[in-house]
Parts: structure tokens; C-alpha cells; sequence
């Protein structure tokens, strides 16, 4: 070490450098909502999700992946059993497909729980952000869709297309 600094000092600065790393460390290994740290990959190894916030958000985030990604079918699969009767998957495929913006990153920007079987996700895509409802059901969560994008699936395909194009939210019109 460089002797031209008082002893104090050097003592002080790397007392200093040891309580940053302990909270640095508290934090990373402080206990979340979810005790494994990944609740999508309870999901994936065939267990429930955990339904927790945490579970909830992480849910949200792979739905946004996978629809920001262009997996419009899996995407598809994580909506609520509601949400499924609405639109066929070859239908939700194709609307999307024809008319939204894909490969613009969907950014969970908050969440909270209402109730313990329904979360409420903010996410943001550029700078419009939305709301979303995540439901647990059948030991996973699931997307709701928006009462709009309910009855725009309810029209089939073809006619939710002709419906975007003709309202200009069709991205790729």
C-alpha cells in the first residue's frame, strides 16, 4: 500500500470497501416473495408456479418475450382458458402475425397482487405503457386479455384483421 496516507484513512476506506461488499451480498442473497429465485423455471420443470408476485411477474415477462420475439403460438399458450375459447391459436397466430409490432422489447415496469389468484402487470413497449391482468389457473399464471382484444378475437382472424387495418392499429399495414 502507498504510505503517504495516514493509517486512519487506508483503514477507513477499506472498512468502507467491506461493508459495500456485506450489503451488496445481503441484497443478492436477501429471501424475494419467491425462495427458489425463478419461478419460471418451477413452471418449466413441471411443477406449479408459485403464486407469488414474483411468479406472476415472471410469467409476464416470458408471455412479453414470446409475443415481442414473434412466438405468437407459444404466447398463446400462457392466456387464460377464457382467453383461448376467444380466438383459436392458428387465428391468434395469424392476426398476429399480420398486424403487430414484433422485436420491440415488452418491459414489466411494475406489478402488484389484488387478491391472491390475479396480479396486475404494467408493462411498456417504447413509450406507451398498459396494463395487463395475469390469473392464476390450473397452478400457473396466465394472461387475460383486455376486454377490447377479447372482442376483436371473437371476430376470427380475417375480420380482427380488417378491423385493424381499417381502425390503423394494424402495425404492418
Amino acid at each position: 500500500m502507498d504510505n503517504s496516507h495516514p493509517k486512519h484513512l487506508r483503514l477507513g476506506a477499506v472498512a468502507l470497501a467491506a461493508a459495500a461488499t456485506l450489503s451488496f451480498a445481503a441484497a443478492c442473497s436477501e429471501e424475494s416473495k419467491d425462495p427458489d429465485g425463478n419461478a419460471a423455471a418451477a413452471a418449466a420443470a413441471g411443477g406449479p408456479e408459485p403464486k407469488t408476485l414474483d411468479g406472476a411477474k415472471a410469467a409476464a415477462q416470458t408471455v412479453f418475450d414470446r409475443f415481442s420475439g414473434g412466438d405468437f403460438a407459444g404466447a398463446w399458450e400462457m392466456y387464460t382458458s377464457a382467453g383461448k375459447q376467444a380466438i383459436s391459436k392458428d387465428d391468434y397466430v395469424k392476426l398476429n402475425t399480420a398486424c403487430s409490432r414484433k422485436g420491440l422489447a415488452i418491459q414489466l415496469t411494475s406489478a402488484r397482487l389484488e387478491g391472491t389468484d390475479k396480479a396486475v402487470i404494467i408493462a411498456k413497449q417504447l413509450v406507451a405503457a398498459q396494463s395487463y391482468t395475469m390469473v392464476y389457473e390450473q397452478d400457473a399464471w396466465k394472461l387475460e386479455p383486455a376486454k377490447e382484444g377479447m372482442s376483436l378475437y371473437k371476430l376470427g382472424a380475417d375480420k380482427a384483421i380488417a378491423a385493424q387495418k381499417k381502425a390503423g392499429t394494424c402495425a404492418n399495414a
